[in-house]
């Protein structure tokens, strides 16, 4: 059910050299016990696992298909994702129930009932948990019967302590057995949270950490995060308030990395009353609002109604009676719902508290006796002194009947005696300092002014031990660490996008000097005139920059019928002598000729290689591509490997450029075996090299043109941008200047057209690549060129800036007209689904951020280009920050002061705004994340120059 650490690193060790049968036994156990120690690894194996059960029978196969549903389903519980994951496991035990596999029905119902309790169903989730347990004990399983009855333990305990115990007392040993620590780490959580409810808290302590170290040896990650917290509240209720937020952010800790809103919101709302009881209220405001949000979805959960109770002790800290009293109404809803007896005795307390400050005594006299009652049948002490403490409060504002059996002076000091005579019975218990201070002022009110010095003393000492500097220095760390995890958070966006960045610049630079390397490696080639030297050029190069266990070159026959293998090597010794028709069906080499077109043939490692030529080696990754010059093919030019996928993008793009360059050469050297053989030709021959080294010319020209186009949209890419924005610029500004210099109705007609950067990025484009696959995500982005066609003209730059983003430079427009283009765009992005390859559709939308050049127009020069390209960016931050399918753009105004204008709106946006220094355009109406300082594009002054 739960695997040590151990076992699942011998496991993972004996993965890789597995294969069969034995293979998939390894992937299920792995998916299996690592469903909460990394739920995203866990669906991996359980994927790889997937194909292989199509070798087993039916028998074999339902329990392993049934287990790795179970894995699924665990993932969507713990995400919250609550009606996906129970239909996932009813599927699951269906499989079990028709496999009649009884240890499987036990996990199944064990998830079930875990569902039902997220839900706030208990008579679903204790009915899940009895059959869950009939089915361990059908299986022979005694240790999964323990776990089972240990978590059906605990439910009874949260009911109530004194039946539990007696239904369960004699099922569970005092000290669990050592041996098996999984089924022990439950037994003890049972104890532990038994002692809790008794008010025993130094005893639960103690079993509580036997049961958090065990789940944390078995995997069980929902589980420890649960039990810390459940420690840390018990050192709260000792009022050891260091000792609780140590805990507290043990949980808090390993909850934050799972994204599990249950696990989250408990330890965050746990924290916030430690850190309430502390009087840090705002800072456990903040953490009780979020943990809320966070636990919406699972608003029926016991998690939730313990969220309720600390926001009504909240609000009567604040004196929000009002909302005080409606938490504790939905709180004690939940707690009857739930049948569980600490939130229905600790609603009507609180209630009673609320109703009493709103001048409500007789309702709130008779909630507060009900809430006693509760209290004293379930022996819960604490539950008591809260009680209790609230009629003393009540007694003190309103002036009532006595109680029948006062024996005190007063109503007050009556139930204060009682509630302290409560906490002296609880073992290791501290007793709050505002109660001690009750005391005295009661006794000092009737003159009993020794009784009252002497309780005051004990009153000041409770303080001191309940705000020690240390509980107070890691209450304010706590806070501080609250506030700076999501700065943290987006730090690290930051640092990974700076990374993809220098990541594409390399790309880029690897790619220009391929391209340089490979342009001399093309004037080498053909400068030969003679068809022996280019075929040894050629091979020298090929071997040099591809991985070609077999190259060879293949040249049509005079009778344009057959080919001839003209030059021929594998493995370093030559190739016989051989000769296709043009028409055989099984040579490659006459496929790639008949249809002028580059072919890559991928072998399997473990199967035959067709149509292989006697005598050569048995190649994995073949690679054809035509000698074509013009319309003229000349024959074809083939790489092998002996390896699998030997040839990705940038191998194919070089043997492309080196058969381009092959081929001229080869025809060169013909054309000049024809001007030797006769001068009749010679002028002929002259005109025909003259057309080959205007053909090579356009294949320079064309291999530049590939290195300025994205190959996936068609678009320009960075590198032409950069060789073509200064001349725009340049223009701009020489427009700027002349109108300086006119005046009326010349001046405007020169200044009414600006140069406006576009930033536009797809929303949640890496959903797609994981969800559907790059090839997806790769039609996405084509569809997405076409409909910026769509919008922008001829003339203007339509730039792929990198991975889903693009910028365009909008020539010659006016910068009033740069919010109806930015509509434009975002409707023709969010107006029309895309189309998927397999015909599905897919809604997408996108956010755009543009900019003005110049920026401030009575200073043309004041911001470089590329410091309004990254306003642009600016916007599109605006933009993605404030809700998406949305743009934005900041404007200068009249009032933007020159002198480091750009650093303030980098750096202090939401100022400079308010202070009419730029606008911002929108078509946003809700809240704006203006944000703070933005680097994202990406351009520097050595990329201007």
């Amino acid at each position: 059910m739960f695997a040590l650490d151990e076992e699942l690193a011998q496991w993972n060790a004996a993965l890789p050299s597995s294969e069969g049968a034995a293979r998939l036994t390894l992937l299920a156990q792995l998916a299996w016990h690592s469903r909460q120690r990394d739920p995203a690894r866990a669906q991996g194996w359980a994927a790889e696992a997937a194909p292989l059960l199509a070798a087993l029978a039916e028998a074999q196969r339902f329990p392993v298909q049934a287990r790795l549903e179970l894995v699924g389903a665990e993932a969507h519980w713990l995400a919250g994702a609550l009606d996906a994951a129970q239909g996932q496991a009813e599927h699951a035990l269906g499989l079990f129930e028709h496999c009649a596999d009884p240890r499987g029905r036990a996990d199944a119902h064990w998830l079930l009932a875990w569902i039902a309790n997220d839900r706030g169903d208990p008579g679903r989730g204790d009915a899940a948990l009895a059959s869950a347990a009939a089915s361990a004990r059908a299986a022979g399983d005694p240790l999964r019967a323990d776990v089972i009855d240990a978590a059906a333990a605990i439910f009874d305990v949260f009911g109530d302590v004194h039946s539990a115990t007696a239904r369960w007392g004699q099922r569970f040993a005092a000290e669990p057995d050592p041996a098996q620590p999984v089924a022990a780490g439950w037994i003890s959580d049972y104890h532990g949270t038994r002692a809790f409810q008794a008010s025993d808290y130094g005893r639960a302590i103690g079993h509580l950490m036997h049961s958090y170290e065990a789940a944390m040896g078995s995997g069980q990650r929902r589980r420890a995060i649960i039990v810390a917290t459940n420690i840390g509240n018990a050192f709260t209720s000792l009022n050891a308030h260091d000792a609780a937020l140590e805990w507290m952010q043990r949980g808090l800790d390993l909850a934050r990395p799972t994204g599990w809103p249950l696990s989250i919101g408990l330890c965050l709302m746990q924290t916030a009353e430690t850190l309430r009881q502390l009087g840090q209220r705002e800072a456990a405001q903040g953490l009780l609002r979020e943990a809320l949000h966070t636990l919406a979805p699972l608003a029926g959960s016991r998690a939730y109604a313990i969220a309720l109770e600390y926001q009504g002790d909240l609000a009567l800290d604040l004196g929000n009676y009002n909302a005080a009293l409606d938490s504790f109404a939905r709180l004690g809803e939940r707690g009857d719902a739930l049948r569980q007896s600490d939130f229905q005795s600790s609603a009507r307390r609180g209630q009673a508290h609320a109703l009493s400050q709103l001048d409500r005594p007789a309702d709130a006299l008779a909630v507060a006796n009900t809430a006693l009652a509760l209290a004293c049948e379930h022996g819960d002490a604490s539950n008591q002194i809260a009680a209790l403490s609230v009629l003393a409060r009540i007694h003190a504002r309103h002036r009532l009947a006595p109680p029948a059996d006062m024996a005190a002076p007063n109503a007050v000091l009556h139930y204060l005696q009682l509630a302290l005579a409560t906490a002296a019975t609880i073992d290791g218990y501290a007793v709050p300092g505002a109660l001690l201070d009750a005391a005295a002022r009661e006794h000092a009110a009737i003159g009993d002014y020794a009784t009252a010095y002497q309780i005051a003393l004990q009153a000041s000492a409770a303080r001191d031990q309940t705000h020690s500097q240390q509980a107070t220095n890691r209450a304010i760390a706590m806070q501080v660490q609250y506030q700076t995890e999501r700065a943290q958070t987006e730090g690290e966006h930051h640092r990974q996008l700076a990374a993809a960045e220098a990541q594409r610049a390399e790309v880029l630079q690897q790619t220009s000097a391929t391209l340089q390397h490979l342009s001399a490696i093309g004037q080498e080639i053909t400068a030969h005139l003679d068809a022996a030297a280019v075929f040894r050029a050629l091979d020298r190069h090929v071997h040099g920059l591809l991985d070609a266990t077999h190259f060879s070159i293949f040249l049509l026959e005079p009778d344009g019928q057959s080919l001839r293998c003209a030059f021929g090597v594998e493995a370093g010794k030559p190739l016989p002598a051989i000769r296709f028709a043009l028409g055989d069906p099984r040579a490659n080499s006459a496929r790639c000729v008949r249809e002028r077109r580059e072919l890559l043939i991928e072998l399997a490692a473990d199967g035959a290689t067709p149509n292989l030529i006697p005598g050569t080696l048995p190649t994995l990754t073949l690679l054809f591509a035509p000698l074509r010059v013009g319309e003229r093919v000349l024959g074809a030019m083939t790489v092998q490997s002996l390896h699998a996928s030997a040839y990705g993008d940038r191998d194919r793009l070089i043997f492309r450029t080196l058969c381009a360059y092959g081929a001229i050469a080869l025809d060169n050297a013909a054309a000049y075996r024809q001007v030797e053989a006769t001068l009749k030709t010679l002028s002929a021959t002259q005109e025909q090299l003259l057309e080959k080294n205007l053909e090579l010319e356009r294949a320079y020209k064309a291999l530049e043109e590939v290195s300025l186009t994205d190959q996936l949209t068609g678009l320009r890419n960075r590198r032409f941008f950069l060789q073509h924005v200064d001349t725009d610029v340049a223009m701009s500004l020489r427009r700027y200047d002349q109108g300086a210099r006119a005046d009326g109705a010349e001046r405007e007609q020169m200044l009414d057209k600006d140069l406006v950067f576009f930033m536009v990025d797809l929303d949640h484009f890496k959903e797609v690549n994981d969800r559907y696959g790059h090839a997806a995500g790769d039609s996405i982005l084509v569809q997405m060129q076409e409909r910026l066609r769509e919008v922008f003209r001829e003339s203007d730059y339509l730039i792929r800036w990198g991975g889903e983003e693009f910028l365009v430079l909008a020539r010659a427009t006016h910068r009033d007209e740069a919010r109806v283009v930015a509509e434009r765009i975002r409707c023709a992005v969010a107006d029309r689904p895309f189309e998927l390859a397999d015909g599905a559709t897919l809604a997408k939308t996108c956010s755009i951020g543009f900019a003005c050049f110049p920026f401030l127009p009575t200073q043309a020069r004041l911001l470089t280009w590329s410091q309004v390209v990254e306003l642009a960016d600016q916007g599109l931050y605006i933009a993605k920050r404030s809700g998406r399918n949305a743009w934005a753009a900041l404007y200068a105004t009249e009032l933007a002061r020159p002198d480091g204008l750009f650093p303030r709106l980098m750096q202090q946006l939401d100022q400079a705004v308010a202070e009419g220094e730029v606008r911002l355009v929108t078509n946003l109406t809700g809240p704006l994340a203006l944000g703070g300082e933005r680097r994202r594009v990406g351009l520097s002054s050595d990329l201007e120059a």
